[in-house]
């Protein structure tokens, strides 16, 4: 009889416990990540975890969220961001969270950590608000191996660069990035990058790269990066996909159609793209880049030297005109560590300050010696608004920031770094309809998780790790501009990362329950 009872009980046991949630979330238009449209619904989170999704899901919870007027959608991962170095300025990366951002793949454009193995522990230390996974940069593997040096790699440094970045996908890196603009990549011949991409391809991972040009030969840079796909047999992500320069306008109507292309042909490529008409990095992007060997040391004694100084003002200066351009105004100083007040002024009004002449020569000189004192970052304005649409318009195109975790108040910052997703939401998903609100969460969450094989993400789905933003779609909007960019997007009611609630009615609770994400490397074998 005991037997008999305890067998009786064991159903009602289950049943009690399948319906003890942690958080349950009700009456939110659910909007999945597959692209699907968006039906009520209710989802229970468990130990980290969505245990249902459904509108019959009912049940006892430790937190009821009442999501009515709410879009209860996935995590979104932003696949280009620059954490490298500021991850412990604000562990809460409040940039992200509130722009609902609860997963960040850095080690773009070739700059990472090169000890994967150590960051990616380090990261699990310190706590973040997101999970965090990474690329091998190989700047830094080759940096590792032969400095700045403006040369090929003999075949020892090849054969170290490839056991760097063979470490780096066992110990978990999702691929390799390059930065084909920045020193030393861009010294770098194409089959350099194709002997390392063989080595992630057999890992599984994604080439990601920062192409060799998004001006006047940006075509040729696209046919590079697919060249590399196609040679090392490995999935491409081109970084950014713009058109740099007036001079370039309206050429997305050449380039998308190469990456469509491309596809039908069998690389597996995609892009990603911020939603802005400007761009961001290092002023020193100005220079020609033959100049910028061997260390700042080097750099400054050239520049020092009154042949080279003329030799890259001259060639500043032919840029300028190839924009059509009179004056260096489209390069806006973001953060210049040697004199703050230049952030937030263009380099024409810098030189003006200065009490230099009104001239492109004399803004030129004022570049050169920004160089000279360790350089800064940049706000570059120079695309179009017709460009930005066409490429948003592409399906196999994700959305990044390119951004870091923004410190509050330091520097000019691209608001990109605040507003990424919320701009997208508000002004080209809302306002223009440019494209479907399911389609952008799609974009967001499950097209990116796939790339990068981050498994059991990207999906509101039974099993999968309940990284879910809650806003209202009639209120998210991005506050950060290009004057003031310090404002955190509004409209994020609630995130919740790995199951934590992170944000709680647009509030920030201090909970860091964000963690290392590995790549198909770190488990699995070879693939050859």
């Amino acid at each position: 009889m005991k037997w008999l009872l305890f067998a009786l009980l064991i159903p009602f046991i289950s049943f009690s416990q399948s319906n003890d949630y942690d958080i349950l979330i009700k009456n939110g238009k659910i909007i999945d990540g597959t692209g699907n449209n968006w039906f009520y619904g209710n989802v229970a989170i468990r130990n980290g975890k969505i245990i249902a999704v459904g509108r019959d899901v009912n049940g006892s919870a430790k937190r009821i969220v009442d999501a009515t007027g709410l879009i209860v959608a996935p995590g979104f991962i932003d696949v280009h961001t620059h954490l490298e170095g500021d991850e412990d300025k604000d562990p809460t990366a409040a940039s992200f969270i509130y722009d609902g951002v609860t997963t960040c793949i850095t080690g773009n454009c070739g700059s990472s950590n090169t000890d994967i193995a150590t960051y990616l522990q380090w990261i699990d230390s310190l706590k973040l608000s997101i999970n965090v996974a990474t690329l091998i940069g190989h700047n830094d593997v080759r940096k590792d191996v032969m400095g700045r040096a403006n040369r090929d790699a003999t075949p020892q440094e090849l054969a170290q660069m490839q056991a760097i970045v063979d470490k780096a996908m066992k110990d978990g890196a999702v691929g390799l990035s390059t930065g084909l603009i920045y020193i030393p990549g861009t010294y770098t011949k194409t089959p350099e990058i194709v002997s390392l991409a063989k080595i992630v391809a057999g890992y599984n991972g994604v080439y990601s790269t920062h192409m060799r040009d998004e001006g006047d030969s940006v075509t040729d840079a696209i046919e590079e990066a697919l060249t590399i796909g196609r040679q090392a047999k490995i999935p491409v992500e081109i970084s950014h996909f713009k058109l740099s320069g007036q001079q370039n306008w309206g050429r997305s109507r050449i380039t998308v159609p190469m990456i469509e292309a491309a596809r039908k042909e069998g690389i597996e490529v995609t892009i990603d793209q911020y939603p802005y008409t400007a761009s961001s990095t290092s002023i020193s992007t100005l220079l020609p880049e033959e100049v910028l060997a061997d260390g700042q040391d080097s750099v400054v004694a050239r520049l020092e030297r009154p042949a080279i100084r003329n030799y890259v003002i001259n060639s500043m200066l032919n840029r300028l005109k190839k924009r059509k351009l009179k004056h260096f105004s489209y390069a806006v100083v973001a953060f210049y560590k040697h004199d703050s007040t230049y952030n937030g002024k263009s380099i024409e009004q810098i030189n003006l300050m200065r009490n230099q002449k009104h001239t492109a020569k004399a803004e030129a000189e004022t570049v050169i010696d920004i160089m000279i004192n360790g350089g800064a970052s940049a706000v570059f304005h120079g695309m179009s608004e017709e460009d930005v649409k066409r490429i948003m318009q592409y399906p196999f195109n994700m959305f990044a920031s390119d951004a870091s975790i923004r410190v509050f108040n330091e520097g000019m910052p691209h608001p990109r770094g605040y507003g990424t997703n919320a701009r997208v939401l508000s002004k080209y998903v809302r306002e223009e309809k440019v494209i479907s609100l399911e389609e952008a969460i799609r974009r967001m969450t499950s097209l990116p998780a796939q790339k990068f094989q981050l498994h059991g993400r990207g999906l509101l789905r039974e099993g999968y790790a309940a990284d879910i933003v809650l806003f209202n779609e009639k209120e998210v909007k991005d506050l950060s501009t290009f004057d003031k960019p310090h404002a955190y997007s509004t409209g994020f009611y609630y995130v919740i990362v790995n199951g934590v609630l992170t944000v709680d009615n647009q509030h920030h609770t201090g909970m860091r329950a964000g963690m290392a994400l590995y790549g198909p490397g770190k488990t699995n074998l070879k693939a050859y």
